[in-house]
């Protein structure tokens, strides 16, 4: 099964990915060639994608940072919303699978907007904030070690700017977030991750139910923070 939002059936999916998106056909070929992966499941869902693309319209976003890569479908999505001088810095410890979507990115005329980083994603968040991009970025996406979310928030409110957007993925681990019973380093993490959004009066926030749960968040502008 591809990675969708939990609830609906077959025919409504189907009906969503026909009607409810707007794809390029590389971004569609990509999203397939990911699917037939055995590791397909750790894809973001196309319409979480179609979401992030509208947001980085909406804020007219030309700077963004990716913590996970992998095949580079949600990379993809996001290079396609921006304007032609926007850039994409991707973080990715493995590099197999970025060299699948990288095909695609060049049939979609958008390769030149996509930066490949390899390796660690912590030292290379800390490198970025070492070399002078703090407050440099409009848009964070995080979708990687679940383990590691605290430390990617902490990272990337650094080097997000005044007004900027983070979304993370899969915050509600298959619901496993809501169990009590469950307490493995992974489930842990992300709540440590949506209790210290909470509790941070430098942003607002919200979690939707879309995909495996999207929290997205907005650093205030100081001006605004009371």
């Amino acid at each position: 099964m591809s990675p969708r939002t939990p609830g609906w059936s077959e025919a409504v999916h189907a009906f969503l990915l026909r009607q409810g998106l707007r794809e390029h056909p590389a971004l569609a070929a990509l999203r397939a060639a990911t699917d037939r992966l055995p590791q397909g499941a750790m894809r973001s869902s196309a319409e979480q994608m179609q979401l992030l693309a509208f947001l980085l319209e909406l804020a007219s976003a030309s700077r963004v940072l990716e913590i996970g890569c992998f095949t580079g479908y949600g990379t993809l999505a996001m290079a396609l919303a921006l304007p032609p001088h926007g850039r994409v810095v991707s973080l990715e410890r493995d590099a197999r699978f970025p060299e699948i979507g990288r095909r695609y990115w060049r049939e979609a005329g958008v390769e030149e907007r996509i930066e490949l980083v390899l390796g660690d994603a912590v030292l290379a968040l800390d490198r970025l904030v070492a070399s002078g991009a703090a407050e440099s970025f409009d848009f964070v996406y995080i979708d990687a070690d679940k383990k590691r979310y605290p430390l990617y928030l902490e990272r990337a409110l650094v080097l997000l700017r005044e007004g900027g957007i983070v979304a993370a993925d899969n915050v509600l681990l298959e619901g496993a977030i809501a169990d009590p019973q469950v307490r493995s380093r992974r489930v842990e993490a992300v709540r440590t991750f949506l209790a210290r959004v909470r509790a941070d009066p430098r942003l607002a926030f919200c979690t939707l139910p879309i995909g495996d749960g999207l929290a997205l968040l907005r650093k205030r502008p100081r001006a605004d923070r009371g």
